[in-house]
């Protein structure tokens, strides 16, 4: 720890070391229904890569990043409980900012790294090949987009794979947990209740075939996750020598030792372009550029409005109190690690993992460990995000596909015209409502009613995501 800079700022230069040990990552809770990680996209900044990736700077095109620039997000450990509506990790929008400060030097990492790509469709025989690991019976077939094997009505396995990259699947077993009496509802379980979780060995050793068929065997495992007598193994993937975040596979083992659950991506990832990659303190400089909203937050915070405490007596502390001129204190979460992997993030509309720094931190000294990821492609090379739409510009609720025909939902007034037109790319449709009131209207009704407008595509949606240009989310399939 450098004595010049004794609150650990990462703002300022400092002398570089070697990378720190890994540490260990919060697993994701992610089975049965899938699982969420959080990341952080690039803020602006300058990269630090070496001259020795000219060729790929030249060459390499700008990387399309769906998440919005200025907007990390941090994966939490699965202890912690977030606000309603507030994803597990995701910074409570309406709380105060938060400032990450490093408790040691950071690493430089590598100069340069690919992106990696789900692309393509989930063959038969992949499916096959994790069924007979899972030991249901019977061939895939086809359901609607998905693969399906075992059973889907009443009591058995069942697996089921979406076709298109990047083929996530979904494992459930279920049996009577006592016999049904003629007339009778029965309810159908995992396993019988009460029993005890198996140990941490014996739950790898039942997970490791499953992740062989997936493809997963030489993931980093973590067995410590329990969901009452279930026990959850969380494998992590290296894929091109990288620790991974976001790709995770997990498999749920019973108190009898069997697989029971599970879920996780069947697609192989494809190695994409190459990027010139920024060092550990230069990414942690961006994240707290985003985080404090460009450098607005923690200046001019003021005091607390709290009681003057009498003489001897410890100061009052409330994390949540607002200052007088409504700016709440900026929380102070410590980096303890730092390790150049890959995140999941959405690359023009298609799930990709972007070269990334894990930051592994902590609010508090015992505190549960997050885990805060922040893309590390040199700036320079990630496309700036479009302008945002006028605000007469229609919400997109929900939309039905049919070929090249698209019918989207919205909802508008009675006494304006609309009109609905698309934004092609190969990973996404990006649809856009336009707005114009009425000539002649000079007054009227204020009742809001739900339209549908009717786009053609250049070509068929396929598996391409629909956004909606007005908010820059994902639309909902009807």
């Amino acid at each position: 720890m450098s004595t010049e800079r004794p609150d650990n700022d990462v703002t300022g230069p400092r002398r570089r070391r070697p990378p720190l040990a890994v540490a260990s990552v919060a697993a994701a809770v992610l089975l049965a229904g899938g699982g969420g990680a959080y990341w952080a996209s690039t803020a602006a900044g300058d990269g630090g890569a070496a001259d020795s990736g000219a060729a790929d700077r030249k060459s390499a095109s700008l990387l399309a990043l769906d998440a919005p620039a200025d907007a990390p997000v941090s994966a939490a450990s699965s202890s912690d409980t977030p606000p309603p509506g507030i994803a597990p990790g995701e910074p409570d929008p309406g709380g105060p900012p938060v400032v990450y400060r490093a408790a040691g030097e950071l690493p430089d990492g590598p100069d340069e790294a690919a992106v990696h790509h789900a692309r393509g469709t989930v063959a038969s025989a992949d499916v096959a090949r994790l069924a007979k690991a899972l030991g249901i019976p019977g061939s895939p077939r086809t359901e609607g987009t998905s693969w399906v094997v075992g059973d889907d009505d009443g009591p058995g396995a069942l697996l089921k794979v979406t076709k298109q990259a990047p083929g996530t699947w979904t494992f459930a077993r279920t049996t009577l947990s006592k016999p049904c009496e003629s007339g009778m509802m029965c309810a159908n379980g995992a396993s019988e209740p009460g029993g005890d979780p198996v140990s941490e060995k014996a739950a790898k050793a039942a997970a490791v075939p499953v992740l062989k068929a997936a493809g997963q065997d030489d993931a980093a495992l973590n067995a410590g996750q329990l969901m009452g007598d279930v026990r959850v193994v969380n494998a992590d993937p290296k894929i091109d020598g990288l620790p991974t975040y976001g790709w995770s596979t997990g498999v749920q083992v019973g108190p009898d030792g069997e697989v029971t659950g599970g879920s996780g991506h069947l697609k192989a990832l494809e190695k994409g372009e190459t990027y010139p990659a920024v060092g550990a303190d230069e990414a942690l400089k961006q994240l707290n550029a985003a985080s404090r909203g460009k450098g607005d937050a923690g200046r001019d915070i003021g005091g607390c409005a709290t009681p003057v405490p009498h003489q001897g007596e410890p100061k009052p502390s409330d994390p949540q109190c607002v200052p007088s001129n409504g700016k709440r204190a900026p929380v102070e979460q410590t980096v303890e690690d730092a390790v150049f992997g890959l995140a999941l993030n959405y690359v023009d509309g298609r799930q990709t993992l972007v070269p990334s720094w894990l930051f592994t931190v902590r609010q508090a000294p015992g505190g549960p460990e997050n885990t805060v990821t922040q893309v590390a492609v040199d700036p320079k090379f990630i496309e700036k995000p479009d302008a945002p739409t006028p605000s007469g510009d229609r919400k997109v609720t929900s939309y039905g596909a049919d070929g090249r025909t698209l019918e989207v939902t919205f909802w508008g007034g009675v006494c304006s015209t609309y009109t609905a037109s698309a934004k092609e790319s190969a990973g996404q449709v990006r649809i856009s409502v336009t707005e114009k009131p009425q000539e002649g209207k000079k007054a009227c009704i204020m009742i809001a009613k739900e339209l549908t407008r009717t786009v053609t595509l250049e070509k068929p949606l396929g598996d391409r995501t629909v956004i909606d240009a007005a908010s820059g989310g994902a639309v909902p399939r009807t």
